[in-house]
């Protein structure tokens, strides 16, 4: 008897969730149905938030925060500590990035801005060498690669104005796992291995990742990582003073002063957070609200969009050849835009009204030829942006009460420049790479870079970095982002199309296989999956296909369909990444009692 009433419990329970996930006008929210059986790919159900990482550990402790009664931010904040710990090639104290926070009880969504900054002594041709080509070892391996980070100002800024909890509860969790360990993933130490004859280079960095033989630390074992905790534990007594100011910065200095990098004390002291303006366009009745430069995926999103919204996607059928046509040649010509338009606002005129006008998009959809490929050659002319790691990662959170964050931040390449600060335990990022060394000329993979991102002191550098959020009705229905590179504003156009034309759930968009064109190299990236036919007229109608085994990003999703019904979907590009609601009714939890 008594294990019938568990069973009931758990039915009762189930059937209550699916009524909550699903409400009675669940037919006109955008990604809904939620759970339906046809259909292969499942989000994660919530009634009370939602937290979708890329590594299980910050997922857990992000929901443990809004459990907790912590809001999006708080949990947000969280997770980007932990992930400093847990994911460090690219979570990180000595990188920076962007967050978009929406907050439901004023109905209103803010960017706050803590990307890297250039040093005051940087100059135009820094990496230049006698030869006046670019150096692309100082450029990215060098201490001279390292911007000023923004992570530990920016999670500040975002707490104090935004937060609900204390500085050194938010913290905690990541100086227990720095100092107590958590087991190595299979995924972490094969990258070690893969990166370790440039890893090992660096003595702090060895000591952490490798073992006496220079083989990386295997899975399951435990990390431990005491000088990260020292430092975890400076940051949550002192606040951002003692990683800009105090005994971290000293360390900081200590280390530039090892390889002749650039980034002194007043550099620190001088580093600001800057709270932007979102950018705002409209898709086929919803709002897409994303960052602004020196991000350029916003911008490219909504105009890639506004080509779109031109063309009838859903009647063209989810990954048939005409609509992915029609999404190469969006692509096409946004990357053409980026190369000569985008740059830091604080150095740079960006015409950002005139990018995510309606009008100009519907120009560049009047020039698409929807029976052939347009050569990148015939697209307006301009300077693509240098290459960017695909080593950044995404997180998104939704709270009980409908706030929410997308956040996107980075070190650059995997393991950043690959030094790591001595007694300090973070690597330093090599941010300094994305800006265009030499404008004007071919980098070593034969891209060009723009004068709009020219070195210049306290200047950031562009970036594809894309957190977005798209409403309906005031109500944000998707929170999503993703790491790659320039591939990232490409994975994000797909997950809004994906769920606005196609109807399909978070776990289904982000399954799907992808397509990434950036303008030049003139090249059409297809991911495994693809169908061969759809491949094959993709060809016919001129498009130059390259299939690798490479994946496009790694798209971290939430989606809504209001009040208490929250769904995620973690990547399975990416094979440390979880999405955890709040209250997962899992059956072993009834059967125990």
């Amino acid at each position: 008897m008594n294990q019938l009433s568990q069973l009931q419990k758990l039915t009762i329970a189930v059937i209550s969730l699916l009524m909550i996930v699903l409400p009675a006008h669940a037919q006109d929210a955008v990604l809904t149905p939620i759970v339906r059986y046809e259909g292969i790919h499942h989000p994660v159900l919530s009634r009370a938030g939602m937290v979708v990482t890329q590594n299980a550990i910050a997922s857990q402790v992000g929901a443990d925060i809004l459990a907790r009664g912590g809001n999006a931010v708080d949990a947000a904040v969280a997770i980007g500590f932990t992930l400093a710990v847990t994911r460090p090639r690219a979570g990180n104290l000595g990188g920076g990035g962007f967050m978009l926070v929406h907050l439901a009880g004023e109905g209103k969504t803010i960017a706050i801005d803590y990307r890297e900054m250039a040093p005051a002594a940087a100059t135009r041709d820094m990496f230049l060498d006698a030869a006046d080509d670019v150096d692309n070892t100082k450029a990215r391996f060098s201490h001279l690669s390292a911007g000023v980070p923004g992570t530990v100002a920016g999670m500040h800024y975002a707490l104090t104005h935004y937060g609900t909890m204390s500085w050194a509860e938010i913290i905690q969790p990541a100086i227990e796992l720095a100092e107590s360990g958590f087991p190595i993933s299979y995924d972490l130490s094969g990258r070690l291995d893969a990166y370790s004859k440039w890893l090992t280079r660096n003595d702090a960095l060895r000591a952490v990742f490798y073992l006496a033989d220079l083989t990386p630390r295997p899975a399951g074992e435990l990390l431990l990582q005491p000088d990260l905790a020292w430092t975890l534990k400076q940051i949550s007594a002192y606040g951002p003073d003692a990683f800009y100011r105090g005994a971290i910065a000293d360390k900081i200095v200590a280390e530039m002063e090892t390889g002749y990098g650039l980034i002194t004390k007043a550099d620190l002291a001088a580093y600001k957070v800057t709270e932007r303006e979102p950018v705002r366009g409209t898709y086929r009745g919803h709002e897409v609200i994303a960052m602004p430069p020196p991000s350029s995926g916003g911008i490219h999103i909504i105009q890639m969009l506004n080509i779109l919204e031109t063309y009838d996607l859903a009647a063209l059928g989810q990954n048939s050849a005409a609509s992915l046509h029609l999404m190469t040649e969006a692509m096409r010509r946004a990357f053409a835009d980026r190369s000569q338009h985008l740059g830091d606002p604080d150095h740079y005129t960006v015409p950002v009204d005139w990018l995510i006008s309606k009008e100009y998009g519907q120009a560049l959809a009047s020039e698409i030829d929807p029976t052939h490929a347009t050569p990148s050659s015939d697209v307006s002319p301009g300077a693509p942006a240098p290459y960017e790691s695909p080593d950044t990662t995404h997180f998104s959170v939704i709270d009980r009460d409908g706030n929410a964050v997308a956040n996107t931040y980075t070190i650059n390449f995997s393991f950043g420049s690959g030094i790591m600060v001595s007694g300090a335990g973070f690597l330093l990022n090599n941010e300094m790479d994305d800006f265009s060394a030499k404008p004007g000329t071919a980098n070593a993979f034969g891209l060009l870079g723009g004068e709009a991102n020219a070195i210049e002191p306290t200047k950031r550098p562009l970036s594809s970095m894309t957190p977005t959020l798209v409403l309906k009705d005031g109500q944000p229905i998707l929170v999503t982002g993703s790491p790659g590179g320039s591939r990232i504003i490409t994975a994000v156009l797909q997950a809004i199309v994906n769920a606005v034309d196609f109807n399909l759930n978070v776990a289904e968009g982000v399954h799907r296989p992808r397509i990434h064109h950036q303008w030049y190299p003139d090249t059409l990236l297809v991911e495994p999956g693809m169908s061969v036919d759809t491949v094959g007229v993709l060809k016919a109608l001129g498009h130059e296909i390259a299939q690798t085994s490479r994946t496009s990003g790694s798209v971290q999703s939430v989606g809504s369909s209001g009040p208490g019904s929250f769904y995620g979907a973690a990547d399975p590009r990416s094979p440390d990444g979880l999405a955890i609601g709040v209250d997962v009714i899992e059956a072993s939890a009834f059967m125990a009692e």
